[in-house]
């Protein structure tokens, strides 16, 4: 059978990610991804460049993927939000990675930080588009949507970050309640956050 690079690498990739959302970069092992991904060490350095640049990539692609897969309708945010927390329940490497990242890293921008920083600009003309903060200048407006856009973003986050202290609070025996309980939460909150941020206070409970 002819060696099929392409396929290797896309091996190396689920392994890294694997890894990394486990170990981190320090604790992860080049030796155990190519284990995992039936390849030699070798071809993780001729197509990654290392471990460090292997983390990167395996990162940059995670955060493309949430980027292309999530979508806030701006008539239905706070169902939108409850879309995402799913996204996040069924991808919980991603959460792990991000956490990894802050703890390991310098934290120096990235230069594909640029296309995210549009795709993110995009979302929170979404939220203006659902009719956040209309009272506001538009800087000021975009600056307010933007706000509620990572606030949203940390509510939904949060409870996939610390799902221990999430079941421990909230009083439940298992995550998988907790999580659940959280969902129903969450979306009320977004709808709540929302309808403040349109200046719909008195319907914020009714939609």
């Amino acid at each position: 059978m002819a060696y099929d690079a392409e396929d290797t690498r896309r091996r190396i990739f689920a392994a890294a990610t694997a890894e990394f959302a486990r170990h981190g970069l320090a604790g992860a092992r080049v030796d155990r991804i190519a284990t995992a991904a039936e390849a030699n060490k070798q071809a993780i350095y001729l197509y990654f460049g290392g471990k460090e640049k292997l983390f990167a990539a395996v990162l940059r692609a995670k955060l493309e993927e949430v980027r292309v897969s999530l979508s806030i309708d701006p008539d239905a945010v706070a169902e939108s939000a409850g879309q995402i927390f799913d996204w996040y329940h069924e991808h919980p490497e991603l959460i792990r990675l991000l956490l990894w990242e802050a703890l390991e890293t310098d934290g120096e921008p990235h230069e594909s930080e640029r296309t995210h920083r549009d795709a993110y600009r995009e979302k929170a003309h979404v939220l203006i588009r659902a009719g956040a903060a209309p009272h506001l200048r538009e800087d000021a407006r975009v600056r307010a949507a933007q706000d509620l856009l990572f606030t949203l973003m940390g509510l939904i986050a949060w409870n996939f970050a610390v799902p221990g202290m999430c079941r421990m609070v909230l009083d439940e025996t298992t995550d998988q309640a907790a999580l659940a309980r959280r969902r129903e939460t969450v979306i009320q909150v977004a709808r709540t956050l929302t309808a403040a941020a349109a200046g719909d206070r008195h319907t914020a409970g009714s939609e």
